[in-house]
């Protein structure tokens, strides 16, 4: 019994110090990799059109509103340790492909615009608990530059064409990134971190169509799910 207790005692004593290798600590470094799920709160401000045409389009978007679908894609992170509690994240994105519909007085125009939005960030993060634990919860804030590509209007739609039918684009913007979450410390190696992100985006979008150009304010402000398996160097 007594060279049991001793060898329960050693093995205890080696998990406890192998523990403190489980978590983040300071000069580590984590790459990441996972996927995002992109869940947007979009609304759109007054639409004003300008030129010889104006008059009926204003009448037109009068009280137009849009919905976007949540969009999955993959996501890539690179964390850096500077102490045991402080940290930044670099985080990348493959440019999720985002579907834009249109309510107006008229009728409802699925697929009016599509745009692949690009949001690269850095956000620096205040990690709880210690490296001898396993879970490591974190607050997070930063900044992210919002830019968007292969913005398109779907000219097939006969109104949509008279709107937009010459170009559509949609401005960039830098914005704040609120963000929380874990990391769940698998082994010495391995971890896996779970995040929610809140980004209010603003963006002007402008529409040349036939005889007229018409801008709007459109908020997207997304709430980003992200998990990641991560590991660590």
């Amino acid at each position: 019994m007594i060279a049991f207790n001793k060898t329960f005692i050693a093995w205890g004593s080696l998990l406890l110090a192998s523990s403190g290798a489980f978590a983040q600590k300071a000069g580590d470094t984590i790459l990441a990799v996972g996927v995002a799920v992109i869940a947007p709160r979009e609304s759109v401000g007054p639409l004003r059109s300008v030129g010889p045409a104006a008059g009926p389009f204003n009448a037109a978007t009068a009280g137009a509103t849009v919905s976007i679908d949540n969009e999955t894609t993959a996501s890539l992170s690179v964390l850096h340790m500077f102490s045991d509690n402080i940290a930044a994240e670099l985080t990348l994105g493959v440019p999720p492909r985002f579907d834009v519909d249109v309510q107006l007085a008229s009728g409802s125009h699925p697929g009016a615009a599509s745009a692949k939005e690009l949001t690269p960030a850095v956000v620096g993060k205040y990690l709880f608990n210690t490296p001898a634990d396993k879970v490591r919860p974190y607050l997070g804030l930063g900044v992210t530059h919002v830019s968007f590509r292969s913005v398109k209007a779907n000219t097939s739609d006969p109104v949509i064409a008279r709107l937009a039918g010459t170009s559509a684009s949609l401005s960039s913007s830098w914005a704040p990134v609120y963000n929380a979450g874990l990391i769940y410390n698998i082994n010495e190696r391995f971890s896996v971190n779970a995040s929610v992100s809140y980004i209010p985006i603003k963006t002007t979008a402008t529409f040349v169509g036939s005889g007229t150009t018409t801008t709007g304010r459109l908020k997207l402000n997304p709430i980003d799910y992200v998990v990641r398996l991560g590991y660590k160097f």
